[in-house]
């Protein structure tokens, strides 16, 4: 079995080999072609791709053709994310299924009509017949986001009109997903523990008064206890994951295969695969495990200059996970300020009192104000980076008793509303398969017999 298993390593070697002696691009044609490398301009702006009503990330200012710094800003819909969770608390309610409504339709419900939101959401959070003992719990995942991924194509099996093209087949299509995908989780996570964890899982029935936040802190407690500070505050999180422009990474997929026409399911499957990776939603995993280890290597968390040490070892490569990455810290737009993470860390710093995690929550601070300077030392970046909605939002999770496991997959359950008004904009407003180009490198060769070779 060894020796297979060598036979096998020595085989994948030599094809690797073979690989990178043949497709190697050298970074300076980049520059020579003008070609911009993560649809990404020169000064770090993204490529304008399209047109968009629903939602606008502010992070820096254009003038006179230099990009200057300013405090970030997440606008839904033309309302400032922070006026929406300001509402919200002030009225004590939640806001996440109020937000989804915005997204999909472009202005605040009325009471009524979130009323009737509610219920049409509630009506559809069931999963279809024998959908969770077939696809769920016959084919357990190790990875809750490769589980959501799969379920969601799976859905396209139980719809009579999977391929109808309509906006109300699209419409209806988006509010079950809108419904379905934390049931899905929170089976999926319960199937994992079982069988990967060898814990016992447990379904408890769905209750119809629950509002998101409420119905997934009932599915994963075993005592189904939860309190409605614990259940807002999951709701707000949820609200400020629901949306980001259309150029981030999961949603610009959206729209790319939103825009060839193939149907919803392959669309937020594909999305969901976007948002897996540790670029992207995955972060904020990566977050926690980084600050694990932080805490693990750092004697004195309160030592600036032990952790700034530790810090500069990760940005080269030194200790974390490889990458060089502080993850948490820095984001394509947002440069002084990320708003999420603004509206986080003061969410984060009252739960730390009410649990005892002071001392926890003083090390995130302390790391979110010694990275920028760190960055600057190792890597001789003047770039303004803070940090951004994926470093708090883990702590967060964890002092809310949010397994690890579920973290990327709770963006993903927050996301999917955004993901699908950024459908059906692209469907029925954009109207070309997104198509961009890539210049040719090879060069001319003739072909040669099998024997010649």
């Amino acid at each position: 079995m060894e020796q297979t298993q060598e036979k096998k390593l020595s085989s994948l070697e030599n094809l690797c080999s073979e690989y990178r002696a043949n497709n190697r691009i050298p970074g300076e044609l980049f520059d020579k072609y003008q070609v911009k490398r993560g649809l990404r301009n020169a000064d770090g702006t993204g490529v304008v791709a399209g047109l968009t009503n629903i939602s606008n990330v502010h992070g820096y200012i254009i003038e006179d053709e230099e990009k200057t710094p300013d405090e970030g800003k997440l606008i839904y819909r033309g309302i400032d994310l922070r006026e929406l969770v300001d509402g919200c608390v002030r009225d004590n309610r939640f806001g996440f299924e109020e937000v989804e409504w915005l997204l999909l339709f472009g202005h605040l419900p009325t009471k009524s009509q979130l009323d009737r939101f509610n219920e049409i959401l509630n009506n559809n959070r069931e999963l279809p017949e024998y959908f969770a003992e077939d696809m769920i719990i016959k084919a357990p995942s190790a990875n809750i986001m490769n589980k959501l991924a799969r379920s969601v194509l799976a859905l396209y099996s139980y719809d009579d009109t999977p391929d109808d093209p309509s906006l109300e087949n699209n419409m209806r299509q988006s509010v079950e997903l809108i419904a379905r995908l934390p049931t899905i989780m929170t089976y999926a996570y319960q199937v994992k523990r079982r069988h990967f964890d060898k814990k016992s899982m447990y379904f408890h029935p769905l209750v119809p008064e629950h509002h998101t936040a409420e119905a997934i802190l009932y599915a994963l407690r075993p005592d189904k206890q939860f309190s409605d500070r614990e259940a807002k505050l999951l709701d707000l999180c949820m609200m400020l994951h629901a949306e980001h422009g259309g150029g981030n990474n999961s949603t610009f997929t959206s729209r790319v295969l939103s825009s060839s026409g193939t149907d919803i399911y392959s669309t937020i499957a594909a999305s969901i695969g976007s948002l897996k990776g540790p670029k992207h939603g995955g972060a904020n995993h990566r977050v926690m495990t980084m600050m694990k280890e932080i805490m693990a290597n750092v004697e004195n968390w309160e030592n600036e200059d032990e952790v700034e040490a530790y810090l500069e070892k990760i940005l080269r490569k030194e200790a974390g996970d490889g990458s060089g990455l502080i993850y948490g810290i820095g984001h394509a737009v947002y440069t002084l300020s990320d708003p999420r993470a603004v509206i986080l860390k003061e969410k984060a710093e009252n739960l730390a009192k009410e649990k005892g995690m002071d001392r926890e929550f003083d090390l995130f601070r302390l790391v979110e104000k010694l990275a920028p300077g760190a960055f600057e030392r190792v890597k001789g970046s003047k770039k303004v980076v803070s940090a951004n909605v994926d470093f708090y939002s883990g702590l967060i999770y964890q002092m809310l008793g949010i397994p690890e496991d579920l973290f990327t997959p709770m963006f993903a359950v927050s996301r999917i509303g955004g993901w699908c008004a950024h459908r059906m904009e692209e469907m029925f407003t954009g109207g070309r398969i997104i198509r961009p180009a890539y210049r040719s490198l090879t060069r001319f060769q003739s072909y040669t017999d099998l024997n010649d070779r």
